[in-house]
């Protein structure tokens, strides 16, 4: 039992010493523009590679049709991303698609 707890003291000091180190020696240092215009990509990239997966793959192959229900509600839910810029709204208008027409498939 004593392992586990000094296992995760020493994983909680090497972490905080982590993030201290970068605050601590980076803090001076002055990001050049070239980089920070770079890293701003870095969110959207990120999250396309995350969700677009998803979207557009069905068995490891692409799924452009109908049948594709996924696809279809995040095509809703960009849509009213688009129009009303509330990620609530986005996310609530995405699922409930979703859920229609998987219930409607399932139902018919």
């Amino acid at each position: 039992m004593q392992t586990i707890w000094l296992t995760l003291a020493a994983a909680g000091l090497l972490t905080y010493l982590t993030r201290l180190s970068f605050m601590g020696l980076l803090q001076h240092w002055q990001m050049p523009d070239m980089l920070r215009r770079a890293l701003r990509f870095v969110p959207p990239a990120v999250l396309s590679a995350i969700i677009f997966p998803d979207l557009l793959l069905r068995e490891g192959v692409l799924a452009f049709s109908l049948d594709n229900y996924r696809l279809l509600a995040g095509v809703a839910a960009a849509l009213v991303g688009w129009r009303t810029r509330n990620i609530l709204w986005t996310i609530a208008s995405g699922m409930a698609v979703l859920y229609l027409l998987q219930w409607l498939s399932v139902s018919l």
